[in-house]
């Protein structure tokens, strides 16, 4: 768990300047929200094609083995545009394809190392595994997004996708000391035998792949935590798309108060480790992500508004925090409710749904952003937020009402005894 814990932490702080800098440096080259909106969209298109897929791979091969794969692949794209960038050769569709092919990467990985924290640790200890990865992930990620905003001056684009490789050689070799050989999830018997049923390599694939949609349909409360997750990273994804306009035009901010927001974001993100486990344990991860989410869109209303750099960083603070907590008990709830031979497909569900939503208004956004002004885009992305809280407040309220029928039973039942 440790050396899970630094490889995320490192390839974070590399991925986190990789993505800042990239949407800087377009912003600049293109002076446009359709250009950023038109980013996010085509590095999640192709995930669509491989997510309904890859679900059982994560679940059927060893999953510290695909990590190592991805962060290597991703690596070797990364250092090749890197090299453009320093010789001067590179023009802008590069720049889109290095985005495309290592979103592939990212939308695989982030649902192979769940489900391996989720496999390695033991049910009562979620909430920490949770607590520990969103610490890497935001640590590694936010703060330097944060980072860039005030070396890329400096350093310019082909310095950052340098210190990204660097950053992916540093994982691997953390990654490569988890543990040894080839290590899989095992399945109860008797959905092995109806695998085994199943006939040729096509035929098992192809009911694997059902089991998991299946599994979705019949679980009521995991297709609402599902929702809500796939409207979360959807709408934090499309994000991307206002931040660096917001210091651009709004605050006049540049790329140092480009820097500021993803710094109050990653402060807040991080401040939350320390205390979401025991806010999810007190108040239950429905009720929390509920809040957080309406926290966050709260505040999308709010920022377009805000003409001063500070305040907006305190927002900024306010909506890292929020997001924060809101993941780490999105993440437990969906580990908890999941068995673990299922988690890969299970999370592989929700991400199509993520990535087919983000193509879609990050689109939209920036088309509004552009066209009719950035209040439009934040309204639309605080509107997302919104949902994903209705969907977590749902399943909160049905349980709410099972306790209060059982209680109810119970007190019958004392009362005739």
């Amino acid at each position: 768990m440790r050396m899970i814990f630094i490889a995320n932490l490192i390839s974070m702080i590399g991925s986190g300047m990789n993505s800042a800098a990239v949407i800087w440096y377009i912003l600049q080259a293109t002076h446009s929200e359709v250009s950023l909106g038109m980013l996010i969209a085509l590095q999640t298109l192709p995930s669509l094609i491989l997510l309904p897929f890859t679900g059982v791979l994560i679940d059927r091969e060893d999953r510290r083995h695909l990590m190592l794969w991805l962060d290597g692949a991703r690596g070797v794209i990364i250092f090749s545009v890197a090299l453009l960038v320093l010789t001067h050769r590179v023009h802008l569709w590069q720049i889109y394809l290095m985005n495309i092919l290592v979103a592939i990467g990212f939308w695989m990985f982030f649902p192979t190392v769940n489900a391996l924290i989720q496999e390695l640790t033991p049910d009562d200890k979620m909430l920490d595994s949770n607590s520990l990865l969103l610490a890497a992930l935001q640590g590694g990620w936010l703060m330097a997004g944060a980072l860039v905003g005030f070396v890329y001056n400096h350093i310019g684009l082909g310095g950052v996708l340098l210190i990204d490789c660097a950053s992916y050689a540093g994982s691997l070799a953390c990654v490569l000391q988890v543990r040894k050989g080839r290590v899989t999830v095992s399945r109860p018997a008797s959905e092995n035998a109806n695998v085994t049923l199943a006939k040729g390599a096509v035929g098992r694939y192809v009911h694997e792949l059902g089991e998991g949609y299946r599994y979705v349909q019949k679980n009521h409360r995991v297709l609402l935590v599902g929702v809500a997750w796939g409207l979360f990273v959807a709408a934090m994804m499309t994000q991307g798309v206002l931040s660096a306009p917001l210091s651009e035009r709004i605050l006049h901010g540049g790329a140092v108060g480009y820097g500021w927001l993803n710094a109050g974001w990653a402060v807040g993100a991080f401040v939350s480790v320390f205390y979401a486990a025991g806010f999810v344990r007190r108040h239950g991860a429905n009720r929390v992500v509920t809040l957080t989410m309406a926290i966050i869109a709260a505040s999308l209303f709010v920022l377009p508004v805000s003409r001063w750099l500070a305040l907006a960083v305190f927002i900024y603070f306010m909506m890292g925090s929020s997001r924060g907590a809101g993941g780490i008990a999105l993440s437990s709830e969906m580990m908890q409710l999941v068995p673990r031979h299922f988690m890969g497909r299970v999370q592989n569900t929700f991400s199509f749904v993520a990535s087919a939503l983000q193509i879609c208004t990050a689109l939209l956004v920036g088309e509004a952003a552009h066209r009719n002004g950035l209040i439009y885009g934040f309204w639309i992305v605080g509107a997302m937020y919104l949902g994903a809280a209705l969907a977590a407040w749902l399943p909160a309220r049905g349980l709410t009402a099972e306790l209060s029928e059982e209680s109810s039973a119970a007190g019958k039942e004392v009362i005739s005894n």
